[in-house]
């Protein structure tokens, strides 16, 4: 009970010297385009980890956000009900955009359900447990099949969870340790993919020049995503964990997978037939993979005449995914019926059971699109941006952007739009050496390390924020505890954001690839190797 006094206490005094700090900024009446905007999002991250409970949590920073928009607009309360439900709540879920992406949430559900109920899922578990047989073992297979679905973030997270769960469960992996995993295998894996979601979205954040060639000069610079990957291996290999991380992974061990005991997912469907087969989960997953593919370069005209990669850079991520994830329900529903391992009445209610299996992270999504469309109206990004545009220690830009970038994102929520914001201000700031340049092979290594660290900072926010679409998918995906997840990640988290700011710190004096990432990787190697220590330490120390 003193611990949970001491945070709230800590929490209060950390809100009123915000407040402190905003009024001082600027007056309450004036919070657009303020210190002021990142008020919403603070509150909600803070009631977030401190009461464990997200809903009520992300609906107190929207009220917040619509609360501070109303008073700026001088609009009363009539304004504070227009911002939370017109601006946003109904607007976030009539947006074409967010639609397709519950479809495919819906969808995906509905065809884990099929799997499950078909015996696929038990088969597969089975022949896995003949192969896979320690707990390392159950890690690296996670991130391996998270490395191999690098299509999009979203699809990443929640097929490598519904794949992975039962082979992860059998070997008493946590839950928070499962979401952990296919969290530092989504937006890090996606970001570094040439033929991704996210490599299309970056590509059409700079003009000019090619923004897939250019995306790919910025791979051996982001340092995020190449040192979290290292980590993950490091940690899978060695069973070395710290933080929340330790005490959930050591309560699994002990058979409890979960820790707390809100649980807010069901429990999986249980087969229906023992006739299911491997095939039944392994031929539905390259489907689903497959025809989602085929619908993001489809939405990017790949059947008008368009090459596969401009295709892929043109793509409508959320129509792409909702078109291929239904046309794999129908073949997939198909294939069961054909091979009578369910009937047409039980695959017509796995539907019903795949909505269910996803409402929490459609509430989820819901208030955390709000947030954002909260700090939108506010203009946090704007106000950010302003920040980072009076910088001019140009030696020092990679490492501020980095910061800037992970607390942006951190705030918002949104990788896609901090880099949105920022890279045009990168662009901005070197656009005498940028002039006339048609080619990125041309574009100067500095330039290349400041976007780099954008999208590394972006990534890392993004990979730490509660607010995340991407760390809701994961906690999907895992089917664990939303704040379990948060909580147990953010260690890790900013262990590598940590060697990550060092990393970018000497990119702005060397500006030579090699000499950064040698560094970097030795810093993080060093830092993994005192972990591992100081956790042998306390294994060993003698109780009092």
């Amino acid at each position: 009970m003193k611990k949970k006094y001491v945070s709230k206490i800590v929490f209060a005094l950390i809100i009123a010297v915000f407040i402190i700090c905003c009024m001082i900024n600027a007056p309450v009446s004036s919070a657009v385009g303020t210190l002021w905007s990142l008020l919403p999002p603070i509150v909600a991250i803070g009631l977030a980890l401190i009461t464990k409970e997200v809903y009520s949590s992300l609906f107190i920073g929207v009220l917040t956000g619509g609360c501070l928009y109303a008073i700026t607009e001088h609009s009363g309360f009539s304004g504070v009900f227009n911002a939370v439900v017109k601006e946003g709540i109904i607007a976030n879920v009539a947006d074409a955009y967010n639609v397709g992406i519950l479809l495919f949430l819906v969808v995906l559900g509905t065809i884990v359900v099929l799997m499950n109920k078909a015996g696929g899922s038990r088969a597969y578990g089975e022949w896995a447990s003949k192969h896979i047989k320690t707990r390392a073992g159950a890690c690296l297979s996670t991130f391996l099949l998270g490395v191999l679905i690098f299509v999009d973030d979203y699809f990443n997270c929640l097929t490598v969870g519904s794949v992975m769960r039962p082979i992860t469960d059998k070997h008493n992996v946590s839950r928070s340790k499962l979401a952990y995993l296919i969290d530092a295998t989504a937006a890090p894996v996606c970001i570094i993919a040439p033929i991704s979601s996210w490599a299309a979205a970056v590509a059409g954040t700079v003009d000019g020049v090619n923004g897939i060639s250019l995306f790919i000069r910025t791979i051996p610079y982001n340092l995020y995503a190449l040192l979290t990957m290292f980590m993950v291996v490091f940690i899978a290999m060695s069973d070395v964990d710290y933080g929340p991380m330790k005490h959930h992974e050591n309560n699994a061990r002990n058979g409890d997978l979960f820790t707390t005991r809100n649980k807010v997912y069901p429990e999986d469907a249980k087969p229906m037939h023992t006739r299911g087969k491997v095939i039944d989960l392994i031929l539905p997953v390259v489907l689903l993979i497959s025809l989602c593919v085929l619908g993001m370069v489809y939405t990017g005209g790949l059947f008008d005449g368009v090459g596969f990669m401009d295709a892929f850079a043109n793509c409508d991520a959320s129509f792409g995914l909702a078109v291929g994830s239904l046309g794999a329900l129908i073949v997939i529903i198909l294939y069961f019926l054909a091979r009578r391992v369910l009937t047409f009445t039980e695959c017509m209610d796995s539907i019903a059971d795949g909505f269910k299996q996803m409402v929490p992270a459609i509430l989820i999504l819901t208030f955390a699109w709000t947030l954002k469309t909260m700090t939108g109206l506010l203009q946090a990004g704007e106000y950010v941006s302003g920040v980072v545009e009076r910088t001019d220690t140009m030696v020092l830009l990679p490492m501020l952007l980095f910061v800037v970038a992970l607390g942006l994102a951190f705030a918002t929520g949104t990788s896609w739009g901090t880099f949105g914001i920022l890279i045009p201000i990168v662009t901005g700031v070197f656009s005498k050496e940028l002039l006339g340049i048609g080619d990125s092979a041309s574009i100067p290594p500095m330039v290349i390390i400041c976007i780099s660290a954008c999208l590394a900072g972006a990534v890392c926010g993004d990979h730490c924020s509660p607010i995340s679409d991407t760390t809701i998918m994961a906690s999907t995906g895992a089917q664990c505890d939303h704040v379990n997840h948060v909580s147990t990640q953010l260690p890790y988290a900013l262990t590598v954001a940590a060697v990550c700011a060092v990393g970018y710190l000497l990119a702005g004096f060397v500006q030579n690839v090699f000499v950064v990432l040698g560094v970097s990787f030795l810093m993080m190697v060093g830092v993994l190797v005192l972990i591992r220590i100081l956790s042998g330490m306390k294994k060993t120390a003698p109780k009092e």
